[in-house]
């Protein structure tokens, strides 16, 4: 918890009443290293199904590989009915390599397991509205042949 500066009471009791909220993505440059670095985890593993064939977006200089993923969860209710929820997830990676062997073998509704890290950012619309997104961003994707793939 960061403390509070407060001259008097008054101003404890207003930072209190006007809380103020943080950016989700925010980036500090100092020119000094600062007396204790903290540790933190945004890690994320994923096993499901490509969504669709996966696109190369982005710039020439900066492309990206961007592609669907579905995760399932299953539920079984007391009167033995079944349920199976699924998450889609998008998931982007912007490594060199791991992009082009993306884009060059990765196709829709094969299996995969995705290590990455979750990011939010913003996107501007073609009217100009903005709208919040997320995405994992990979780090490591590893490729399932189905049997389908293996008979070709």
């Amino acid at each position: 918890m960061f403390p509070i500066k407060a001259r008097g009471a008054l101003s404890l009791l207003r930072a209190v009443k006007e809380p103020r909220f943080l950016r989700l993505n925010t980036t500090t440059t100092t020119d000094y290293e600062p007396p204790r670095i903290e540790k933190s985890i945004n890690s994320v593993q994923l096993l499901g199904r490509v969504g669709a064939d996966p696109q190369k977006k982005g710039t020439e200089e900066h492309p990206i590989a961007v592609f669907s993923m579905a995760t399932h969860t299953n539920y079984r209710y007391e009167s033995g009915q079944f349920l199976q929820r699924t998450e889609w997830h998008r998931i982007v990676c912007f490594k060199p390599g791991l992009r082009e062997t993306i884009l060059n073998f990765l196709k829709k509704g094969q299996r995969v397991h995705v290590t990455g890290r979750i990011t939010y950012g913003e996107v501007k619309g073609d009217d100009g509205t903005a709208r919040s997104t997320t995405a994992i961003a990979a780090d490591d994707v590893i490729f399932f042949n189905s049997a389908e793939q293996k008979r070709k």
